[in-house]
C-alpha cells in the first residue's frame, strides 16, 4: 500500500512538472501571471476549451433523438430525484409536502407577500397553492391579513412558530440541496445556474400570462422562433 502511494505521488508530481513545462512554453507572451494563480487560470481555460470542443453524447443520439428531447427528459428526472431527497428531508416531521417548507423559505427570504405572489413565485396553479397556504395557516406557521392597498387581497407572512418549524428541518433540507448538486464542481455549478436562470426567465414570462392550456403550445410556437430540425 505504501509503495502504491509513493508511486501515485511520483506519477502525480511528474504530471505536474510536465504541465508546468507546457504552461511555461505557452505563456511566453505573458498572457498569464507567472505564479500559482496564473497557472490555475491557464489550467481552467484549457479545460474549458477541451470541454467546448468535446461533443455531447446521449442515449438515442445515433437514432436521431434531439437535444431538446434529452433536455426535457433530464429536467423531469432531476425534478423527481430532488423530490425524493426532499421527502427524506421532511420525513418524521410535521411537514406534509415539500411545497410547505418551500413556501416558508420564500416567506422568510422575501418577506410578507400576497397569496397570489406567493403561489406564482412557486410556479403553482392557484388551487394547489391555496391548499398549501391553508395547511400552513392551520399549522399556525403563517398568518394572513387584509392588504392595505386592496381589501380583496390577503397578505401572508411567516410566524415565529413557522420559523421554528423551518429551523428544525433546515439541516436536513441543506443536506438535500447539496445532494441535488451532486458531483458538479464549483465552476460547473455556476455555469449551470446561468443556464437554468436563462431557461427560468424564458418560461416564467410565459407562465405569468396564464395562457389557456389548449392554446398554449400553438401560441408559444407562433411567437418564438424554434429550430424544428
Amino acid at each position: 500500500m505504501y509503495t502504491f502511494i509513493l508511486q501515485m505521488s511520483y506519477d502525480l508530481t511528474k504530471d505536474i512538472i510536465l504541465l508546468l513545462e507546457e504552461f511555461d512554453s505557452e505563456n511566453r507572451n505573458h498572457h498569464y501571471t507567472h505564479d500559482i494563480d496564473g497557472f490555475k487560470n491557464w489550467i481552467f481555460d484549457n479545460h474549458q476549451k477541451e470541454t467546448a470542443h468535446s461533443p455531447a453524447e446521449w442515449v438515442g443520439k445515433e437514432n436521431g433523438r434531439s437535444p431538446e428531447s434529452v433536455i426535457s427528459t433530464l429536467l423531469v428526472h432531476l425534478n423527481r430525484y430532488a423530490k425524493t431527497y426532499s421527502k427524506s428531508a421532511i420525513a418524521d416531521s410535521d411537514f406534509s409536502t415539500q411545497e410547505e417548507f418551500i413556501y416558508l423559505i420564500n416567506l422568510r427570504s422575501f418577506g410578507e407577500m400576497s397569496k397570489t405572489e406567493l403561489i406564482r413565485r412557486n410556479i403553482h396553479e392557484k388551487p394547489v397553492g391555496i391548499l398549501t397556504i391553508n395547511r400552513l395557516i392551520k399549522q399556525q406557521w403563517v398568518e394572513q391579513k387584509n392588504s392595505p392597498d386592496d381589501r380583496r387581497s390577503k397578505l401572508i407572512s411567516i410566524t415565529p412558530k413557522g420559523i421554528a418549524a423551518l429551523e428544525k428541518q433546515m439541516d436536513k433540507i441543506r443536506k438535500a440541496t447539496k445532494i441535488v448538486s451532486g458531483n458538479l464542481t464549483e465552476a460547473e455549478k455556476l455555469e449551470l445556474i446561468k443556464l437554468l436562470n436563462k431557461l427560468d426567465h424564458f418560461h416564467n414570462e410565459i407562465f405569468g400570462r396564464n395562457i389557456d392550456t389548449k392554446n398554449l403550445l400553438d401560441t408559444i410556437f407562433s411567437e418564438y422562433s424554434f429550430n424544428n430540425n
